[in-house]
């Protein structure tokens, strides 16, 4: 199996971003979910969102993929709409940053498919890390369920303990927690693992290349394409 990880602007490849809608909200309908404000699609209206992409080089599916969200006033981030009603205080932390100086890591999903080749969640959260770099940001949100809280940790991220309980919060559903976290040193990624460090480095100096992964169902060829394309528009 061939695949593919990409970059692309939300806007200006509209095909991909109806994919990845797609398949996110498939993802969500089978854990019983369908109220959440990362499903909504506004954000594909935003001229300053990127996905990442592991997209099928055989038949162009989209596998799994994520998205970088930056905040701007007309824009503002998804975990930030998620619990201002719970917690007022959003408001407040955020009130420091211009437009374009943060943004969220957020639709993160996989199809069990790729899972099955070794390439679970870990390498989507590796991968939106890595590019961060290139958006010049000064502080990466995010959150996070109790499933994959240590792999948000061991790639750098706090929990923001100041918001809701002591940075928790029953979201998207009751019953369900989330977790509110932060990046604050996108560069040096001091808080990672330095397994997780090192690898993210490693994407970061190579950008574009390809790798062989294997996991229960067999080999996977990853090509990837890590270079943030510059907006057509």
């Amino acid at each position: 199996m061939k695949v593919r990880v990409r970059i692309v602007r939300a806007i200006d490849d509209i095909e991909a971003t109806e994919k990845y809608i797609f398949g996110h909200h498939k993802v969500l309908e089978s854990y019983g979910i369908t109220k959440v404000t990362s499903a909504d699609r506004s954000w594909a209206l935003n001229p300053h969102v990127y996905l990442i992409l592991f997209e099928s080089m055989e038949d162009l599916r989209i596998l799994g993929g994520g998205r970088i969200q930056l905040r701007t006033e007309n824009f503002p981030l998804p975990f930030e709409l998620a619990i201002r009603e719970i917690d007022p205080q959003i408001n407040d932390y955020l009130s420091e940053f211009k437009d374009l100086e943060v943004a969220e890591y957020c639709g993160l999903w996989n199809s069990r498919e790729v899972a099955g080749y070794g390439i679970g969640s870990i390498y989507l959260v590796r991968v939106g890390i890595a590019i961060l770099p290139q958006l010049n940001l000064k502080k990466l949100f995010g959150l996070s369920s109790p499933v994959t809280l240590s792999i948000s940790k061991s790639v750098g991220y706090q929990v923001i303990s100041i918001l809701g309980d002591n940075g928790s919060f029953y979201y998207p559903k009751e019953g369900l927690i989330a977790t509110a976290l932060e990046i604050n040193d996108i560069n040096e990624l001091s808080h990672a693992q330095d397994t997780e460090r090192s690898y993210i480095f490693d994407l970061r100096k190579k950008i574009n290349f390809n790798t062989i992964e294997s996991g229960p169902k067999g080999e996977m060829e990853l090509q990837f394409e890590l270079q943030i394309p510059k907006p057509d528009k």
